[in-house]
């Protein structure tokens, strides 16, 4: 008889566990976010996790606040509770609800990167690799001990959305590796290193806004770090423009902030030499390559950012 599971999450980077959870357990209910009201129209949306539990007919269940509200999760047995991703702190009377164990699939390589942005602050933070771990809960968050993990090398070319990617599908196989150890109780179990603690808070708007007082290398991280999502922004003549991607060229330069132009380039001075912006998207207009921006503005050597 397979396992009863109750899966906790919202975003995409949680589907594909949940798909896991589908094919080699009992899914008995499955908790996620609110649905949220978006855009102009004010449409409905369903997340990402809800949307896959729908398609396979799964009691759903969607607390504002879990804490206040979580008999549904308390009077439905299960063997296991599986999270990932799903944006609320869990209070103990869940922890403790489970037959067998909670645990969290999380997407970094813990101790380092504890929070609800391990993805963004990776590649932000400047680490050379990063991975996912799967790790009992307790009430402190990500604290929990290891029960399995996995490393990839974060290479020049990543940016937040493939990073994204290849570690949800690396945390669903891994899961699908190491439930079978959970279940029969031969799992590891690994105290994680407080000495070796590090924090990925969920980003805030004014840390998408680049500044160019900072090293190349701190710049250029960062727009890979929020692309494609929420993206690095400037501001030219008092209007935000989303960059999508830059490169640097290090070299000495007189002060920061001052615009380079040539025909077909854009480029900020920052600390350490010359910001390059390649794709940008300025405000209520489609992404673009910055040829095609500088080929249809005018004065450009007017221009100021900040």
């Amino acid at each position: 008889m397979k396992p009863k599971v109750i899966f906790m999450g919202t975003p995409d980077f949680a589907v594909n566990i949940l798909d896991v959870l589908i094919k080699n357990t009992d899914v008995v209910l499955v908790v996620t976010q609110p649905d949220k009201v978006v855009g102009r129209k004010q449409e409905l949306r369903y997340s990402p996790v809800k949307e896959k539990a729908l398609e396979n007919n799964i009691n759903i269940f969607q607390p504002v606040k879990i804490k206040d509200d979580m008999d549904e999760v308390l009077n439905t047995e299960a063997d296991l509770i599986v999270t990932c991703a799903y944006g609320q702190i869990l209070p103990k009377e869940i922890l403790d609800h489970s037959k067998i164990a909670s645990i969290n699939v999380h997407a970094s390589l813990l101790p380092y990167l504890r929070g609800g942005a391990p993805i963004h602050h990776a590649i932000i933070d400047g680490y050379d690799k990063t991975g996912v771990t799967i790790m009992y809960m307790d009430e402190k968050m990500d604290s929990g001990d290891i029960i399995s993990y996995q490393e990839t090398i974060i290479t020049d070319d990543d940016n937040v959305g493939t990073l994204h990617d290849r570690l949800s599908i690396m945390g669903a196989s891994l899961l699908e590796e190491t439930l079978p150890k959970i279940i029969d109780g031969t799992n590891e179990r690994i105290k994680q290193d407080d000495n070796l603690v590090t924090f990925a808070p969920t980003i805030k708007r004014e840390e998408e806004h680049i500044n160019f007082d900072c090293e190349g290398k701190n710049i250029i991280n960062l727009v890979r770090g929020l692309y494609p999502w929420p993206t690095a922004n400037i501001i030219i003549n008092d209007t935000e423009v989303k960059v999508l991607s830059a490169s640097f060229e290090k070299t000495n330069v007189h002060k920061t902030n001052e615009v380079i132009i040539t025909k077909d380039k854009f480029g900020i001075t920052c600390k350490d030499g010359i910001i390059y912006l390649n794709k940008i998207k300025p405000f209520g207009k489609k992404e673009m390559d910055i040829k095609d921006y500088l080929n249809g503005t005018r004065n450009i050597e007017k221009w100021s950012v900040k």
